[in-house]
């Protein structure tokens, strides 16, 4: 009897070292108290993501982080303070390198590519198809869509801005022209510019313009044109489509007699068009040494003219929120991405302690957020909120793979050669292609 309680002892101390081992070799062990780490880390820069002067770089971070706490009791939030947004990416490369990434971080849009491609972001299908709690459908298409890397979404949207059409209507009044409207397209945005641009002074010189920023990429996007395939494995720049854009590029261009608009004067009140991302409108408002800028005319936004074959659209620029693939704290980690980004209240705060857009729908077409904005010294006159959400839905979605910045420059360069130098656009547009496709190999 004596040797059979032994047996059971000597047994029971064997189950149980097993089990240390196994909780010890998958890390489980941190679930149990006291082993249990309750702290979450993020990964944030201190300055504003639209470049713009920002007093509340973590106000609403630290309100999501309350919120957050108060739903979790025990579970803390921590983040490194004052890294720089041009820093940021250098800092976040050697935190992953080192092993010792936050759990959560911010990721800006020129490192999203390279971040999903080598692996270091959490694949949130599970999460995603396992909350009932969670719907996709509040999100701003485009900006949820903009999160995904090969149709796996590596992260959450944010905040977000999409590109519009900024009118000077001060000009349009003194030639007598009517401002245009939502559904408006190239013939018209064409003739527009061509009725303004002219010699106000009488010295001989051109002092007044169309447009100015208007380039390939937006003529590409309003003309329904794919330039890659979502693999980034193949260029589309000889397609018709691209041909037509080019021309009228090339069209818009002549208008100038040589001269090229630069920014200066758009801000002197010299140009009737400036594509611009809304958060760059909202950033001029506010600060009044910039907003003296624009103080001589009066000035709206619209969306941006359609090409024959497309329509009033562009693209959307997108702040994520990504996980580090090798978290400990998973469902944690999940739930404050859901507080920054769900959550009515703070999404609501982008519109009063930022310069960008909501990315949830219920937020941007509110009546508060128009108060807000209007109160954020944005013209309500100039401001349709409606305008604003369609840009933002039907934005374009660029494809994502590696290295898709520096095919873009490839781009950059063939557009200009084709426009400058070659006296063919069609044959440049073949030679350019193919240099581009065996750049992508």
């Amino acid at each position: 009897m004596r040797e059979d309680k032994k047996v059971i002892a000597i047994s029971a101390l064997c189950v149980i070292l097993l089990l240390g081992v196994g909780l010890v070799y998958t890390g489980s062990y941190q679930s149990i108290p006291p082993f249990q780490d309750n702290t979450i880390t993020i990964g944030v820069f201190s300055d504003s993501y639209w470049g713009t002067p920002n007093g509340y770089s973590y106000r609403i971070l630290e309100d999501a982080i309350q919120v957050f706490q108060e739903r979790h009791p025990g579970v803390q939030v921590e983040y490194v303070s004052g890294i720089m947004k041009e820093d940021y990416s250098e800092w976040l490369a050697g935190r992953l390198l080192a092993g010792k990434a936050p759990d959560l971080f911010f990721v800006l849009s020129e490192d999203f590519n390279d971040l999903a491609e080598v692996g270091a972001l959490k694949d949130l299908s599970p999460l995603v198809e396992g909350d009932r709690d969670f719907q996709e459908g509040q999100f701003y298409s485009s900006a949820y869509e903009y999160g995904k890397y090969h149709g796996i979404p590596y992260s959450l949207p944010y905040e977000c801005a999409p590109k519009l059409m900024f009118v000077n209507k001060s000009i349009l009044a003194e030639e007598g022209l009517e401002i245009p409207k939502e559904d408006w397209d190239w013939e018209e945005f064409y003739e527009i510019c061509q009725k303004a641009t002219k010699d106000t002074d009488g010295n001989g010189v051109v002092d007044q313009f169309g447009v100015v920023g208007y380039g390939w990429q937006e003529a590409f996007e309003s003309n329904g044109i794919k330039l890659f395939d979502q693999r980034g494995k193949e260029c589309f720049l000889s397609d018709d489509k691209a041909e037509a854009s080019l021309q009228f590029i090339e069209k818009l261009q002549g208008l100038n007699c040589g001269y090229s608009t630069t920014n200066q004067d758009f801000d002197q009140g010299n140009v009737v068009f400036k594509p611009m991302l809304f958060s760059e409108y909202r950033a001029y408002k506010p600060y009044p040494l910039t907003v003296k800028k624009y103080s001589n005319f009066e000035w709206g936004c619209i969306p941006m003219p359609s090409g024959p074959e497309g329509d009033n659209i562009s693209t959307l620029e997108t702040l994520c929120i990504a996980m580090n693939k090798d978290t400990r704290h998973v469902a944690d980690a999940w739930e404050l991405m859901k507080t920054l980004t769900c959550n009515p209240q703070i999404q609501s705060e982008i519109f009063r302690y930022s310069e960008g857009v909501s990315v949830l729908k219920e937020v941007t077409e509110s009546d508060k957020t128009l108060q807000q904005l209007i109160e954020g010294s944005v013209d309500s006159r100039s401001l349709n909120l409606e305008t604003l959400s369609n840009a933002v839905e039907h934005a374009v979605v660029a494809p994502r793979f590696r290295d898709y910045d520096d095919a873009i420059a490839e781009v950059d360069k063939a557009v200009e050669d084709i426009i400058e130098a070659q006296p063919n656009i069609r044959m440049g547009q073949i030679i350019w292609n193919r240099r581009i496709n065996k750049f992508l190999e």
